[in-house]
């Protein structure tokens, strides 16, 4: 079995888990290093940082995975 299909849809799920708590809950327990990062780099640019980290790098990386274990 490919590691890609095992970790694309784990990477996927914990992407798509992390946008979705980020509307319901934001203050969530999770999201505990939001506030390391928004002390190092400003409001802005540790919200974007932890976005992309923790939600859009997961979502990419787990699609890529997946499709590169069916295409690839």
């Amino acid at each position: 079995m490919d590691a890609n299909l095992i970790l694309g849809p784990a990477a996927l799920l914990y992407g798509l888990f992390t946008l979705v708590l980020r509307f319901v809950a934001p203050q969530s327990r999770l999201f505990s290093k939001l506030e390391p990062m928004r002390t190092r780099w400003g409001h802005g640019p540790g919200t974007a940082l932890h976005w992309f980290g923790y939600t859009l790098l997961p979502l990419f990386a787990g699609s890529v995975m997946v499709w590169a274990s069916y295409f690839g």
